[in-house]
């Protein structure tokens, strides 16, 4: 085993393929991470390699980049596999290929996971693929149904391999791995070594090279970190508030996209903020005069992505707004570095939405410091801000020059119009505010909302975290799936299915009862055809789980069972011992949730 020393590598001296080279120079990349410089020439050499980092360490280019380096675009059939945990990180991992592949001409790279309708995928395994970024699941899927040919494999990555495992994926990873040509070169990435890894390495990657990277990430202890939990949709909302309460003086907002950076920074315009985007097609005059705006005041709110934040330095940046978390803590940990310049004070601020959990626990793995929760500020917050502003303006007017003019135009009108003074002044305030309300609607939260959710880690929970409602009065049946104990599932790993694959919301699952062969799940009495037939052939551990209604429990109904033990005498398991799934994206069709680690 070795561990990466610093390196003063640059990527000019590891082999790379030259157009590889091209597209990390167009982004301003240099030097190797101490995995990458490791890891690439390894790769490049046919060599097996296990490599023990962190998310964030740049992995993701460690093997990317060698096999590009390596890929025969004249073959049609698949020459790489990639198998990561979720769907999120197949589709981060197949993104990075493709940028990392900008210069390569006919290069074809294919995420494949579930949620996403086979069609797509079918009508590209045939049109032919290079590169294969998936889930075990839906990989074990299109192998099942003979669409998915590794026959010419000549790559196969592991990535977040302890995850995958954790998560009840190591059938899967093995079935996948004894289907594979012999002669493949094997890449595994993790952030621990179980034992059962280090028997998977040790059959399919004998001999591999062993390098550990330990982080060194660090983020500056004067600024404030603290995360929010929240669904995609109450994003703008929860951003729009953080603006209103926030005592800040300059900001920059981190989106994803470029895309993302104007069509936010249009939005917080039309509600009143000064806000401007800058983002890699912005040229450098207008980017430059963007920066000096901010710098001096004149512009409150830069929304930018990583690429175009690089060196960004004002001293002005008192808040740095994570509105889409990283997926690597190195680009965290550089953009809240935006702040708490000079040795001042910064606060940084980072949207957790439920499939990115994870995301939060590498940073706080990475930078050896835990996130505070933050509850999104309420309705009342806003309003007592707001009236707390309009009282301050109106200190600061009476100091104005032209007072004594506009004095004497009040009195005039009272006069004339024999209308008290308070009433003229509350018109003339109307008026300033041109049309808007000065007091935010106490509108009801969305259904599912992750706000003002406790701490897990502090002991402290909410009704959102925690399943299911007990009170949910809709009608239920009961209905049996063809996996029990025999096959290992787990009341996580069913409600995560049948979630992703029926768009199903947590208040939709009642109880669920595992047996030996099968299992019982309580599900909606009145489901349409469509998602009936979408959850029928959902496959867990890799077995369909052909669901029926049960005819013995048939009119059951779950708002009128108390918890206990069924007739049989086997414990009824609740969807509330589950994490809450997203309705919407969300997890991989066949992910199973993790186990909650701390105690209730």
């Amino acid at each position: 085993m070795t561990e990466t020393p610093e390196t003063t590598l640059s990527f000019d001296d590891l082999g790379l393929d030259p157009r590889v080279l091209k597209v990390l120079k167009d982004v301003g990349y240099e030097t190797p991470s101490p995995i990458q410089a490791e890891t690439i020439p390894l790769l490049l050499q046919g060599k097996h390699v296990v490599g023990l980092a962190q998310t964030g360490t740049g992995k993701t280019a460690a093997f990317a980049l060698p096999i590009l380096s390596q890929i025969d675009l004249s073959a049609t059939t698949p020459q790489a596999l990639v198998l990561a945990p979720t769907r999120e990180l197949a589709l981060q991992v197949s993104e990075a290929f493709e940028r990392y592949a900008a210069h390569i001409k006919g290069i074809r790279v294919l995420p494949v996971y579930g949620g996403q309708g086979y069609g797509v995928q079918l009508s590209a395994l045939r049109r032919g693929v290079h590169i294969v970024v998936g889930t075990p699941g839906r990989i074990m899927d299109h192998l099942e149904k003979g669409t998915l040919d590794l026959s010419d494999l000549q790559f196969v990555v592991l990535d977040e391999a302890d995850e995958m495992l954790n998560m009840g994926f190591a059938e899967d990873v093995e079935q996948i791995l004894s289907g594979t040509p012999e002669g493949k070169q094997v890449a595994l990435f993790s952030a621990t070594m179980p034992s059962q890894i280090r028997r998977m390495t040790k059959k399919h990657a004998p001999g591999a090279v062993e390098i550990t990277v330990k982080s060194k990430t660090t983020t500056a202890a004067n600024v404030t970190q603290s995360y929010i939990k929240v669904s995609h949709p109450q994003k703008l909302d929860a951003l729009t508030r953080i603006l209103e309460v926030e005592n800040f003086d300059g900001m920059i907002i981190f989106v994803r996209t470029k895309q993302a950076t104007e069509e936010l920074a249009e939005r917080l315009r039309a509600r009143g903020f000064s806000a401007q985007a800058i983002n890699g097609d912005v040229a450098q005059v207008q980017r430059e005069r963007t920066i000096d705006q901010l710098r001096k005041g004149k512009l409150d709110i830069l929304v930018a992505t990583d690429v175009a934040a690089r060196g960004l330095d004002v001293k002005r940046i008192s808040h740095v707004i994570n509105h889409d978390i990283p997926t690597d803590t190195e680009s965290y940990v550089h953009r809240i570095g935006r702040t708490g310049r000079a040795g001042g004070s910064g606060t940084a601020i980072s949207f957790i939405t439920p499939r990115e959990s994870y995301l939060l626990k590498s940073i706080e793995r990475a930078t050896r410091q835990a996130l505070s929760p933050m509850q999104m500020p309420s309705v009342e917050d806003v309003n007592a801000n707001r009236v707390a502003k309009f009282t301050d303006s109106i200190t600061a007017a009476l100091e104005d020059s032209q007072l004594a003019m506009f004095r004497e135009l009040v009195q005039n009108y009272e006069q004339e119009h024999d209308i008290p003074a308070a009433d003229i002044a509350a018109a003339i305030a109307v008026l300033a505010q041109d049309g808007e309300p000065l007091f935010l609607d106490a509108m009801p939260e969305p259904k599912g909302s992750y706000e003002g959710t406790g701490d897990k880690r502090s002991g402290s929970s909410s009704s959102s975290d925690r399943g299911p409602r007990r009170g949910n009065s809709k009608p239920m049946a009961m209905y049996k799936i063809a996996v029990g104990r025999r096959h290992n599932v787990e009341p996580r790993q069913i409600v995560g299915a049948l979630a992703n694959e029926g768009g199903l919301s947590r208040d939709d699952f009642g109880r669920i009862d595992i047996k030996v062969q099968f299992s019982l799940v309580e599900l909606p009495a009145s489901m349409s055809p469509e998602t009936l037939d979408a959850l029928k052939s959902t496959r867990i551990s890799g077995v369909l789980i052909d669901l029926q209604p049960d005819k013995m429990s048939r009119g059951a109904s779950a708002s009128g069972r108390s918890a206990g033990r069924s007739s049989e005498g086997s414990t009824w398991s609740s969807a509330a011992e589950t994490k809450k799934p997203h309705r919407k994206g969300g997890f991989d069709s066949d992910t199973p949730f993790k186990k909650p680690r701390h105690k209730s």
